[in-house]
């Protein structure tokens, strides 16, 4: 396989250790994340006066010089498979899809083809570069199976640092629609009473918990309140449905992107999402308070009623900011015309 050299001379005031000096250190053009330093770094590529150094917590000191053996990017063991993609927007560098629901992002055993980096693998074709040293596309985030909407993913190693450093962040704007059972209201006590929740201003309910895995149920996620990972998820009611309101179209905000968190939050506040088969409950709608197609439209929906509707971020090359939106899909269009009917 061909090989590459690449020279990097550590610079002054270096961190302690080789992993951190070459992600400073190593120039951006050679779009070298820091899991890639590493992976070459154990694989023995990395060497000082002509010897492997694969200790990534090695010392160094400045005016060091590190020579890098970079293979070229291996092909990946995922097939590529000719899925339709609803493309956004599409450059060298990232590519935005509108996924549909139902749709697995990345393969796993239960889920091997017909995924979302499948049909990359197809359309994208030798536009890939080697993210993290095989030729496929980077998945910087994901979206649960059953939750349509917005997604992006890089095309080169470059993009995809860049990419997940925002994320990372919090430096990237996320927003959902979300139809879920009540209505989530500043002057409800109950709600009030809910370990993690407040409002802000204009009525944005605010929920700040931990998230960790189940105890129990090892698929799912749970709000706990020590240990687990920070999550903070915000909400508006953007319309209410049924007499007296029984049901809401919410407007979501990501602070923080776990696992679930959407759905996992809500259902912590009470308000779990219509359709939700893991954590909506056995809440149904009555067709007292939103009519008989109402009732039965929410009891039949087949998914979690969620949808990424916008995405926001800096473009990894330049930097200019883009955002994207895209509109609700036809089935929860439908649900919603199902309850104000």
């Amino acid at each position: 396989m061909p090989v590459s050299r690449l020279s990097v001379t550590i610079g002054a005031d270096p961190p302690p250790r080789l992993d951190k000096a070459l992600a400073r250190d190593v120039p951006e053009d050679a779009a070298l994340s820091r899991s890639r330093l590493a992976r070459l770094i154990a694989e023995g590529a990395v060497t000082r006066n002509g010897v492997a150094v694969t200790d990534g917590k090695a010392k160094v000191a400045a005016g060091e010089v590190f020579d890098l053996a970079i293979e070229a990017a291996e092909e990946t063991d995922m097939a590529a498979e000719d899925i339709a993609l609803e493309v956004v927007f599409e450059d060298d560098a990232l590519i935005v899809v509108n996924k549909p629901a139902g749709m697995v992002v990345h393969p796993a055993p239960g889920s091997p083809g017909g995924t979302l980096v499948n049909a990359l693998l197809a359309h994208c074709g030798d536009s890939l570069s080697g993210v993290g040293g095989v030729a496929r596309p980077g998945i910087v985030h994901r979206i649960d199976k059953d939750t349509s909407g917005l997604l992006v993913a890089a095309k080169t190693d470059r993009a995809h640092q860049a990419l997940a450093a925002q994320f990372e962040a919090h430096d990237v704007a996320r927003e959902y629609r979300a139809v879920v059972h009540g209505v989530p209201d500043a002057g409800d006590p109950r709600l009030r009473g809910v370990r993690g929740a407040s409002f802000e201003e204009g009525g944005v309910l605010k929920l700040t918990t931990q998230l960790a895995r189940h105890r129990t149920d090892r698929q799912k996620q749970a709000v706990v309140f020590q240990g687990g990972r920070h999550a903070v998820t915000r909400a508006r009611v953007a319309e209410r449905f049924g007499a007296p309101p029984a049901a809401a179209l919410l407007t979501c905000w990501l602070e923080t992107g776990r696992t679930h968190q959407i759905r996992v939050h809500l259902a912590h506040a009470g308000h779990g999402l219509i359709g939700d088969p893991v954590y909506g409950g056995r809440r149904t709608l009555s067709a007292k308070a939103v009519g008989a197609a109402g009732a039965a439209a929410a009891a039949a929906f087949p998914r979690q009623a969620l949808h990424a509707a916008v995405l926001g971020f800096r473009h990894p090359e330049g930097g200019r900011e883009m955002r994207f939106e895209a509109a609700l899909p036809a089935d929860m269009e439908g649900l919603l015309e199902a309850l104000r009917g």
